[in-house]
């Protein structure tokens, strides 16, 4: 199988000598091609009933790296867990128009942000209106900058319980469908974000040069207010279980996973995508490699971002005292938290297959005493 670590390792040298990357580019660009390789060092694995022995290599840990998601994916996962409700949940996605993507792109710590203000408080205010709801809601949000084809869409998703905790402490439930009216939401987000871009500082270059000049950058608002923001729902989601394995394939998922790429020849890189426009059809897209790399590396995020935030009764100061009323009030389960260890969850997930030895079958792969263990330039 083709990975991205092979197309960075085989092309990456080439197309950083014709192309400049940022600090933080720079440093997903070299954890994801050294991810465990030798570069990193590693250590022995012996197995415990025959003299087979491997070398097993460290991984780069970066969030944009394919292999490097499961076990964080899982463990953030299961610390969620703790704060779901018995009760439906709400998919709600709010994106931007397509000519400030590259505005966005220029500025992103700050415009990331603005993203994030603006959904979180659209989506509260309107959610505390007595005219919708009455109460507070409970978001988490997730920031993805990428579409199928890895060209640059940011974009929010937010899980959202259906009720809220209102002023005098009680539960108030919503309707089967999304509360809020879409042309609604769109509107005050449209609002909210477009106040928040006007007062912000930023920083206009190359393509985007011209909004330097105050009369061009006051027909780009005035064009930006007279659009229709694209905020749409999804089908709601029945019930917890549902809502965790969506979160599972949402939260730290990265540009492309390593199973979409499909063949490296040629120069060129062929991956699957789901065309959307198109019926959700699933098709290949075939690109040069230095394009396919271009396209990873516009989704590498701002050194400290984080892309995944909550609010409302899940905002993290006293979520805990919150969340223990909205159980009571919603009949879920209290039970106490125990985190795994890493080991404990990557035995659940190979099953059979963990620590077990390719040579004999029968034995374990047990990690080597200290004394043998290689080094960073092993």
């Amino acid at each position: 199988m083709i990975e991205v670590q092979d197309i960075f390792q085989e092309y990456g040298n080439r197309y950083r000598q014709s192309n400049n990357l940022s600090s933080v580019q720079a440093k997903a660009f070299e954890a994801i091609t050294n991810c465990r390789t030798s570069v990193l060092g590693g250590h022995i694995n012996s197995c415990d009933k025959c003299d087979f022995q491997e070398i097993a290599y460290n991984s780069c840990r970066n969030r944009h790296c394919p292999k490097c998601q499961t076990i964080k994916k899982e463990q953030w996962i299961e610390n969620q867990e703790q704060y779901l409700l018995n009760v439906p949940y709400f998919h709600v996605v709010f994106t931007i128009p397509n000519n400030l993507n590259q505005v966005m792109y220029q500025n992103q710590s700050v415009m990331y942000k603005i993203l994030f203000k603006a959904v979180s408080k659209t989506l509260l205010e309107l959610g505390y209106d007595k005219k919708y709801l009455g109460a507070k809601l409970g978001i988490t949000a997730v920031l993805h900058t990428w579409g199928q084809n890895l060209l640059y869409h940011p974009h929010i998703h937010c899980i959202i319980p259906s009720g809220g905790l209102t002023d005098n402490g009680k539960w108030c439930n919503t309707r089967k469908k999304f509360f809020i009216p879409v042309k609604v939401l769109s509107k005050m987000f449209r609002g909210k974000f477009m106040a928040y871009f006007k007062e912000a500082e930023l920083n206009f270059y190359g393509e985007m040069e011209d909004l330097n000049i105050h009369s061009n950058l006051c027909a780009f608002i005035s064009n930006l207010h007279q659009k229709n923001w694209m905020v749409y729902c999804k089908p709601p989601f029945e019930n917890a279980t549902k809502v965790i394995k969506y979160l599972g394939r949402y939260t730290h998922r990265v540009a492309i996973s390593n199973n979409r790429i499909l063949k490296l020849e040629d120069g060129k890189v062929t991956f699957k995508w789901r065309d959307y426009k198109d019926e959700n059809k699933v098709k290949e897209m075939t690109i040069p490699v230095n394009e396919f790399i271009r396209r990873f590396i516009l989704h590498v995020l701002p050194s400290g971002f984080h892309k995944i935030r909550h609010y409302g009764i899940l905002a993290p100061k006293g979520k805990s005292d919150r969340i223990t009323i909205c159980k009571k009030l919603t009949n879920t389960t209290i039970k106490p938290f125990e985190p795994r260890k890493p080991l404990e969850i990557l035995r659940d997930i190979l099953g059979d297959k963990f620590n077990k030895c390719p040579e004999c079958g029968v034995g374990k792969l047990l990690r080597a005493p200290p004394d043998l263990e290689t080094d960073k330039a092993a």
